[in-house]
């Protein structure tokens, strides 16, 4: 069945302005749903405060609204537009609040406006802590111990009954916003207070902490009749504990079994038909116990977050893309997947790559800021590296951090003792990755530090690696190293001025490079195709490598 032909014209919310916990990949996602809606003729309106954005372009729709966020500015909007749907998905949380209370108020009915992409059922299924934890029961997926509060003493007299450590989860915020950890009683009463602060409902949910856990998210597609698409399995490099947006992430999933990779798919389309019968984009994220693992669900968004544009980027599939013509009624099979041309938007993904994700920090900006991570996001932005190995893709992504590196280390910093290292890699700081690669250069064992970070010892391991080429290319100068190492240190990711730096002698990154280009090491081209060479792809993105 095509597209619902009663839908002339879509109002599209946008997330308001950037603010650290809530950076600017909505405004990514709002300008692909723009475009998208406008190739099928679709009159597109779109309404966000924010001017710096590519979103509030002129071009990108038929009319902007530069307003704030607010019920008064939608109902101008409507008045003066005729309005058939409404599409809520693209700016965040902030355009799901909005649209809810637009919708509580009367709002879409005084008007005639449909909500497309989403319906307010799921928005309180998912976004209600409450809600959230008694679907998860009724459907069989396992979920923290845990209870909602609606007032101070509620909290704390759940607290008690839960037991020490406690993350504390407001309903309806972004990034984390309100939300901490609490490790004993004397932390417990500004929690409390910080959270229910936080909520727009006054509503926090008192949960068992998992820490140390490990975090993955799962982005998916649904269509009008049920079928699922899974875009990308996403890892977090860091255990829970650190808000995603603030963890490094890789995908595709790297320490997974295949039991409990199955098992995760299961329950995340489980969790995404369970939510209502709406066409568009869902994040989920769970929790896996590395000894058991058992399997816990943390939250489900309906909505296109800032996973799905990493994922979209990560995978070459336009998921917002793909949400917005879902909305106004097409179905999965009978979309062009726009990577090959010639096969249907209704597959999944096969990468033969990894993406590392690195988020961004500027605690240099604000003095005396907290520079642990921990349940809030706080990270300004984020960069992503592609390469053939996960050692490939991480050097490349601290290589465009801006932050001094060259790659995977500080070279010439003085560096910490190895009892402080230990101690320091214990906390989750901007840098952490960084020390972990400072205190297996010092011998400290991958034991230790998997015991002292609760990472997974197969991303150790995989920096290890790095620290061992590091080590041999150090034992040499420009003059005597091998073609077979230099090979070896550019498929590891190291960069021109980073060997430039490890070899004994002085050179630069100049002369690095007209010596591998002389033993023939140059990069290659290779194309980000979402089909593993399966089919045939046509996308114009590329990332250089050394094979």
């Amino acid at each position: 069945m095509p597209k619902d032909n009663s839908i002339q014209s879509v109002l599209i919310v946008g997330s308001g302005p950037i603010v650290i916990g809530q950076a600017c990949e909505f405004d990514y996602s709002g300008s692909q749903a723009a475009r998208s809606l406008r190739e099928e003729g679709i009159k597109v309106i779109l309404i966000n405060s924010n001017p710096a954005t590519i979103m509030t372009d002129p071009m990108m729709a038929d009319k902007v609204y530069l307003l704030p966020l607010t019920f008064e500015s939608l109902e101008q909007i409507l008045e003066e537009n005729q309005i058939d749907a409404v599409l809520p998905t693209m700016g965040g949380q902030t355009a799901l609040n909005l649209c809810k209370e637009a919708d509580e108020l009367g709002l879409w009915a005084k008007y005639n406006v449909r909500m497309i992409g989403v319906d307010v059922a799921a928005i309180d299924l998912a976004e209600d802590r409450g809600q959230f934890r008694d679907l998860m029961l009724r459907i069989g997926v396992a979920v923290a111990p845990s209870k909602v509060a609606n007032s101070f003493l509620e909290g704390k007299e759940f607290a008690q009954q839960i037991g020490f450590p406690l993350v504390i989860r407001p309903s309806f915020t972004l990034g984390g916003s309100g939300g901490g950890f609490v490790h004993s009683k004397d932390e417990l009463d500004d929690a409390l207070k910080n959270g229910l602060q936080a909520s727009p409902m006054h509503e926090v949910l008192v949960e068992k902490a998992v820490l140390g856990w490990k975090e993955y998210e799962l982005e998916l597609l649904r269509d009008k009749n049920d079928n699922v698409v899974i875009i990308c399995t996403v890892e977090n490099l860091d255990p829970m504990g650190v808000h995603t947006g603030d963890s490094i992430t890789v995908a595709p999933a790297m320490t997974l079994s295949d039991t409990a990779f199955q098992e995760m798919r299961n329950q995340a389309i489980l969790m995404m038909r369970s939510l209502g019968n709406f066409a568009g984009g869902c994040n989920v994220q769970f929790a896996l116990n590395p000894e058991t693992e058992e399997l816990i669900a943390v939250e489900i968004n309906p909505r296109v977050s800032r996973s799905s544009a990493l994922a979209s980027k990560a995978t070459g599939y336009p998921i917002a893309k793909i949400a917005a013509k879902l909305a106004i009624g097409y179905a999965l099979d009978e979309l062009k997947n726009q990577i090959t041309q010639t096969t249907s938007a209704y597959f999944e993904p096969a990468l033969d790559y990894v993406i590392v994700k690195v988020p961004r920090w500027n605690f240099d900006k604000f003095k005396g800021a907290n520079d642990t991570l921990g349940l809030q996001m706080k990270s300004v932005g984020e960069v992503m590296a592609i390469g053939r190995s996960f050692t490939e893709a991480i050097q490349k992504a601290c290589q465009s951090l801006e932050n001094e590196a060259v790659g995977l280390g500080y070279y010439g910093k003085s560096l910490m003792k190895s009892e402080e290292l230990i101690q320091y890699i214990k906390i989750p700081k901007w840098d952490r990755i960084f020390r972990i690669k400072d205190a297996l250069m010092q011998g400290i064992s991958v034991k230790t530090i998997v015991q002292a970070t609760g990472i997974d010892r197969w991303f150790i391991y995989q920096i290890q690696e790095i620290c061992r080429i590091e080590k041999e290319i150090a034992g040499h100068s420009l003059e005597t190293i091998s073609a077979a190492l230099m090979k070896e240190a550019k498929q590891n990711g190291f960069s021109d001025e980073q060997m430039a730096r490890i070899l004994h002698n002085n050179c630069n990154a100049e002369q690095v490079y007209e010596t591998r280009k002389a033993m023939g090491i140059t990069r290659v081209y290779k194309m980000v195709d979402t089909c593993s060479a399966e089919f045939e792809a046509k996308t114009p993105y590329f990332y250089s490598t050394f094979e």
